[in-house]
This record gives structure tokens, sequence and C-alpha cells, in this order.
């Protein structure tokens, strides 16, 4: 746990936190909304958090060559995080223009 600064622990661990509350949010906004296709963004979230979980995983562990291979998960999930976030966001234009 030494490969960062408590402040940066700080940083990394809130911005999972907010990311996790943001998809509750999302998820809450379609409920109330009565706009199911806002729960599509929820789903299109989740990569992105599994990337962010990557990297505190791999940073918890000293950056330990043992786990480099979550680098390249965490990238990897990064991809598909954009990608399913921009499907979702498209997804809910389209619903919108219905």
């Amino acid at each position: 746990m030494h490969a960062l600064s408590i402040p940066t622990w700080m940083v990394h661990i809130s911005s999972v936190i907010e990311w996790i509350a943001a998809i509750f949010f999302v998820w809450q906004f379609a409920d109330v909304s009565g706009w199911p296709a806002w729960k599509w963004l929820s789903f299109g979230m989740l990569p992105a958090l599994v990337s962010a979980m990557c990297a505190c995983t791999w940073h918890f562990f000293d950056n330990s060559s043992s786990l480099v291979w979550l680098v390249t998960l965490q990238a990897a999930m990064t991809v598909v995080g954009n990608v399913t976030a921009c499907a979702a966001a498209w997804y809910i234009w389209r619903q919108a223009r219905v």
C-alpha cells in the first residue's frame, strides 16, 4: 500500500464511491422519471467501475508485477466502459425522440 500517498488514496477511493453513487442515482432517476432507457446508462457505467477497481486493487498490492494483468484489464474495461456509456447515451437519445 506504499505505492500511493494518503491523499491520492483518498481521491481514488472517493472516486470509486462517487461512481457507485452515480450509478445508483441514474437508476433511481430512471424509476422516478418513468424513462427505463436510463437504466441502460447504469449498466453502461459498470465497466468503468470495474476499471477503477482494477486500478485500486493493483495499487493496494504495491503495483505487484504478478498483478500486472490488472493494468491490461483496467485498460480494456475503460474502452468497454466508454463504448457502453456511449451506446447507452445513444439509446436514451433515440428513446427521447420517439
